[in-house]
């Protein structure tokens, strides 16, 4: 008897939106159309920076990873919740739980360094025009954003590794749409004290620097933009980081309020909102915002799009 009642949980099962039972089918058709925007959206600027040689600088390099990092970390969590709101498949092994948390906090932990590294870029495009390309050349493009997803590679493999040391010996609902990871905490039936302080420490690591960094690039620029005599040259200059300093605004105001806040069952609720916003939503404004307020991608739009009719109308 006693060991029935220490068995281990082999599987857990992931709630996704219990509170709106009546509307499973129109949230999997709302994420659906979602996903589909974001594919769509990302391969888009990807494309466009590839078949475009004006879009060929480091802005546009960095721009490029992040398109496809929102496609990826959106690809971890939308295709198991729209599984569950469509044929209600919620259970999910241990191992792919893990796994799929190991990925999850992969891409966070990506993004806040590929977002640092591109204000660095509009730093020095606004702050040293003229030896811009000689700071952002191609070498040291390539080495930081290898270096971003190499870091993003190894710094969850010590919480991921601590998670899954875990016991899980009581319920195995998680009340949230995929494998996050206070939600398992407050799963396991052993102290998580350690695992807890742990993660402070990797996420203090993480987010402190980046974002002093980001603060810090952001007070040159504006000053820079400041000391420009013309109202027409503050107005190029500010556009060129106004995408920017918009996705990064949303990135840590959305992270922010979706786990900075205290754990409960109220709040995890609450959570599961606001991640939709961070793992969703965000992804898919990413591209629009890159788009409708970058002159620049609007042009390669109508250079791409009208290429075919230009190659035809020669020959």
């Amino acid at each position: 008897m006693e060991e029935e009642n220490i068995t281990r949980v082999t599987e857990f099962i992931i709630l996704g939106f219990p509170e709106f039972p009546e509307l499973q089918i129109p949230l999997f058709l709302l994420f659906l159309l979602i996903y589909l925007i974001i594919l769509m959206g990302n391969l888009t600027i990807i494309t466009l920076t590839c078949l475009d040689p004006h879009l060929h600088t480091p802005m546009y390099f960095f721009l490029c990873n992040l398109s496809f990092l929102d496609m990826s970390y959106t690809s971890v969590t939308l295709p198991k919740l729209l599984d569950i709101s469509l044929r209600k498949r919620q259970h999910i092994s241990t191992n792919s739980c893990f796994v799929q948390m190991y990925f999850f906090l992969f891409s966070v932990c990506v993004e806040y360094v590929l977002l640092t590294v591109m204000s660095y870029d509009r730093y020095a495009a606004i702050c040293h025009p003229l030896r811009y390309a000689v700071i952002m050349n191609p070498r040291l493009c390539v080495l930081m954003a290898a270096g971003t997803w190499i870091f993003g590679f190894l710094v969850p493999v010590t919480h991921t590794v601590l998670v899954s040391g875990l016991s899980y010996c009581g319920s195995n609902d998680i009340n949230h749409y995929f494998c996050d990871p206070s939600a398992l905490l407050q799963l396991s039936c052993t102290a998580t004290s350690t695992v807890e302080s742990v993660t402070y420490i990797i996420g203090s690591f993480v987010t402190l620097p980046c974002l002093i960094l980001t603060l810090v690039s952001y007070v040159y620029i504006i000053s820079a933009i400041l000391r420009i005599r013309s109202a027409e040259g503050r107005r190029k200059a500010f556009s060129t980081c106004s995408s920017h300093l918009t996705v990064v605004t949303l990135f840590y105001g959305t992270l922010i309020f979706s786990y900075e806040r205290p754990t409960s069952t109220q709040s995890l609720n609450q959570n599961k909102l606001s991640a939709v916003l961070f793992n969703a939503l965000i992804p898919m404004f990413n591209p629009m915002i890159y788009s409708l307020k970058n002159q620049e991608v609007k042009k390669a739009l109508r250079r791409v799009f009208s290429l075919p009719l230009t190659v035809k109308h020669c020959g």
